[in-house]
């Protein structure tokens, strides 16, 4: 078992966070545990405890580095200055492939419980600044908008692009058509968007 001076307090975290990921290329998050972390990298669960805080925490800066790996993809398809619309197509078909790559990362972004500890304020910040995407690219198309109703359209593009991902990730269309996620995807935002065209 190594010792706790075996790396620094960074150097743990990011260990930590990299073998969980590793874990996550193959096996669902509900399968891991605190002990089982701390036997791949070489330390004690406490040791763990003393660095993220608790085996929630831990999980959420696990999400927070998904939420931060979605939004620098988003950086990037914005700086290739598409219109808004192309923006939002662009970066939910991002959205599709990422959760079709790594299902389980995925899912444990969506199904972490904090178990009623509250919410760090840095991850909250995260999750604002995905939402943040939508509304900013709608805004832009119709900058007359309320804040109400560009929260609500937002909503509902994330919604559908979201259930989509999901259906296709646990294949339930029910249907004998050949039904490829992306190209739902695409036609709902060519259908819902119609009308700002």
């Amino acid at each position: 078992m190594a010792r706790r001076n075996d790396h620094t307090r960074e150097e743990l975290f990011a260990l930590t966070l990299e073998k969980v990921n590793d874990f996550l290329e193959t096996r669902p998050y509900h399968s891991l545990s605190l002990r089982k972390i701390a036997t791949m990298i070489g330390y004690v669960p406490s040791t763990l405890i003393n660095v993220f805080g608790s085996y929630n925490l831990l999980l959420l800066e696990v999400v927070g580095k998904t939420l931060d790996e979605l939004y620098q993809k988003y950086e990037e398809i914005e700086a290739q200055n598409l219109t808004p619309r192309q923006t939002l197509e662009a970066f939910s078909l991002y959205y599709y492939d990422f959760a079709i790559a790594q299902p389980h990362r995925w899912q444990l972004v969506f199904e972490h419980n904090m178990h009623g500890d509250p919410l760090p304020l840095h991850a909250g910040e995260r999750i604002y600044r995905i939402t943040q995407i939508l509304e900013k690219q709608i805004l832009a198309m119709e900058p007359t908008q309320n804040t109400q109703k560009v929260i609500m359209t937002s909503r509902v593009i994330w919604g559908a692009v979201h259930g989509i991902t999901e259906l296709s990730i646990g294949e339930q269309f029910y249907t004998q058509s050949d039904l490829e996620g992306k190209a739902l995807i695409k036609n709902f935002l060519d259908n819902y968007f119609s009308a700002y065209e």
